[in-house]
């Protein structure tokens, strides 16, 4: 697909067909990864878990040594039902 970098207000811009987009499985209003490797412009489509963070990496990231513990959070506020 042959295209041109095009000036939209203070920024520059790249369209995209839809069927370019359809074959790399992004939608209008999904969140791409944009990176550059040797020079070139790479746009990958997010592939998070519900929402902007994946459960799987943010979990990997924990110290080996966590031990999870109970907190108090005090006395109900409102209709809570302890």
């Amino acid at each position: 697909m042959l295209t041109k970098i095009q000036k939209w207000g203070n920024s520059q811009g790249l369209r995209f067909t839809k069927a370019l987009l359809h074959e790399a499985r992004i939608n209008v209003g999904d969140e791409v990864n944009v990176s550059i490797q040797e020079g070139r412009i790479i746009v990958e489509p997010m592939t998070n878990v519900r929402g902007r963070y994946d459960l799987k990496e943010l979990v990997s990231r924990m110290p080996e040594t966590y031990q999870s513990e109970e907190v108090n959070w005090g006395p109900p506020v409102g209709k809570e039902v302890w």
